[in-house]
C-alpha cells in the first residue's frame, strides 16, 4: 500500500473490523472443534446438519480433511493458541492414515466412515487442496512427513496431470492415472478438461509451498499458472474469469462466478509477489483493482455480492452464498491496501456486515449456506463435502493480518 496517515476515523474503522473478525475466528473454530468428529477426535463426520447433528455415515472428502487441516494449522501460525495445533494433529493423523493411495500414488477423492476408499478417483483439485494443506501444517510444525507428501503430490500432480502440449493441468483421472469419462468437479461443473477453479486452487497451493520450498521448477510452475491466467483465463476486456475450457484453452462456457473472480484478485496477486516477479507482479496488482471494479457492480445494497450471471441466457443469479461474502471481504480489502481509495475498504466492511447481520447462525454457530434469489434461507448443512471452514477462517485471518500491517 501506498504511505499514507491514516484519519482517527479510518483506524476506529480498522481496529472495530479486525476486533469483530478476530472475535468470530474463534466462534468459528470452536464449532469446529465441538461438532465435526467426536471427543476423542479420532473419527471425523462426514457431514453436520443446520442444526449441528453430525451425520457420520457420509462419505468424508479430501477438499474438506485438507481445508480444516489448513485452517487449524493457519490458525495455530496466526494466534500460538496451542488447542488448534493439537486438532490440526488430529486432522493429519487422519489424512495421513486414511487418504493415501500407496498402490498408484495420490490422494483419495473421498473415504468413508470407517476409513475405507469411497470414490477412488484422482481430483487433481482435491490433490491441490491437500498440499495446501500439508504445507501450512509444516509451516506450524515443522513435520517433515508433511512436507515430504506435499512435494511429493506436487511432483505427482506435475507427472500425471500437467500438459505438457498445451499447458495447464487435466482435471480428474481414474484411480490408476488412466483417462477418465467424467472429469466434473461435482454435478454443477461442466464436464471439460480444464477449469479456471482448478487452476486457481492449485496455483494457490504451489504459491503456498513455494515459501517452505523455493525450488526453481517449482518456481516455474508457478509462472505457467499465472501467464495461463494472463493468456486464456482472465477476459481482457471485462476482467472476469472464464471458467471451463477444453485441452486447447477454447472457453466452453459463459457462466460469470463473481465470489471465484474476487477470490482470485487476491491469490493471483499474492502468488506472483511471492515469487517475485516484477512483470507478474505489476500485471495482476493491475488486475486485482479492475476484478474489484467490477464485482463492486454486483454488490447489492445490503453489502452481499450476488453469485454468478448466465451471459448466454442474460440471466443473474442473486443468490447469496456465504463463501463468495468470505472472498469479498479480502479482495475488496486488498484492493484498499493497493489504493488508499477508501471506497474500497468500505465495500469489504459492506461484505462483512452483511455476514454479521445475515449469516452467522447466532443459536447454532458457525454460517448459513447462505440465502436464493427470493431471500429465503437455504436449509443446508454446516459442514460437509464442500462447507469447511476454509473461506470464511481465512478470510478473518487475512484481514487481521493486514489491518496489523497497515496500522503498525
Amino acid at each position: 500500500m501506498k504511505s499514507t496517515k491514516l484519519s482517527h476515523t479510518i483506524l476506529h474503522q480498522l481496529s472495530s473490523y479486525q476486533n469483530d473478525v478476530e472475535m468470530e475466528l474463534k466462534n468459528i473454530l470452536n464449532w469446529w472443534m465441538q461438532n465435526s468428529t467426536n471427543k476423542s477426535f479420532d473419527v471425523f463426520y462426514g457431514e453436520v446438519d443446520a442444526l449441528n447433528v453430525s451425520l457420520n455415515k457420509k462419505p468424508i472428502g479430501l477438499v474438506m480433511i485438507s481445508r480444516m487441516l489448513w485452517t487449524f494449522s493457519a490458525s495455530y501460525n496466526h494466534s500460538k493458541n496451542i488447542s488448534y495445533l493439537q486438532f490440526a494433529d488430529s486432522v493429519f493423523k487422519y489424512l495421513n492414515n486414511y487418504f493415501i493411495d500407496t498402490k498408484h500414488g495420490g490422494m483419495y477423492w473421498s473415504v468413508t466412515e470407517a476409513g475405507l476408499p469411497h470414490n477412488d478417483k484422482k481430483q487433481i483439485y482435491g490433490l491441490a487442496f491437500a498440499i495446501y494443506g500439508l504445507t501450512e501444517y509444516f509451516k506450524a510444525t515443522s513435520n517433515n512427513k508433511a512436507l515430504s507428501l506435499a512435494n511429493e503430490l506436487y511432483a505427482i500432480i506435475e507427472l500425471h496431470s500437467f500438459d505438457k502440449i498445451y499447458g495447464g493441468y487435466i482435471e480428474a483421472f481414474n484411480n490408476d492415472w488412466t483417462s477418465i469419462s467424467d472429469v466434473r468437479l461435482s454435478d454443477k461443473d461442466s464436464n471439460e478438461k480444464k477449469s479456471m477453479n482448478t487452476h486457481l486452487h492449485i496455483l494457490e497451493a504451489y504459491s503456498l509451498l513455494y515459501t517452505v520450498n523455493n525450488a526453481n521448477s517449482l518456481k516455474k510452475s508457478i509462472q505457467l499458472l499465472l501467464n495461463n491466467f494472463k493468456s486464456y483465463i482472465i477476459d481482457e476486456k471485462t476482467f472476469h474469469n472464464k471458467l471451463f475450457f477444453d485441452e486447447l484453452w477454447n472457453c466452453k462456457s459463459t457462466i460469470i462466478s463473481f465470489g471465484h473472480d474476487i477470490e482470485a484478485a487476491w491469490l493471483l496477486q499474492e502468488a506472483a509477489i511471492r515469487i517475485n516477479d516484477l512483470s507478474l507482479m505489476q500485471f495482476y496488482q493491475n488486475a486485482a483493482i479492475k476484478i474489484a471494479n467490477t464485482i463492486a457492480k454486483f454488490q447489492d445494497i445490503d453489502g452481499a455480492i450476488w453469485y454468478e450471471y448466465d451471459a448466454t441466457n442474460l440471466i443473474l443469479n442473486k443468490e447469496k452464498h456465504w463463501w463468495p461474502q468470505a472472498e469479498s471481504m479480502v479482495g475488496f480489502f486488498n484492493a484498499y491496501e493497493q489504493t488508499n481509495d477508501v471506497h474500497y475498504l468500505n465495500y469489504s466492511v459492506s461484505s462483512w456486515n452483511y455476514i454479521k447481520n445475515n449469516l452467522i447462525d447466532q443459536k447454532y454457530g458457525e454460517w448459513f449456506w447462505g440465502y436464493d434469489s427470493k431471500g429465503i434461507l437455504l436449509q443446508k448443512e454446516k459442514a460437509g463435502f464442500w462447507k469447511c471452514p476454509y473461506h470464511n477462517s481465512r478470510a478473518c485471518i487475512e484481514i487481521s493480518k493486514r489491518i496489523t500491517q497497515l496500522v503498525n
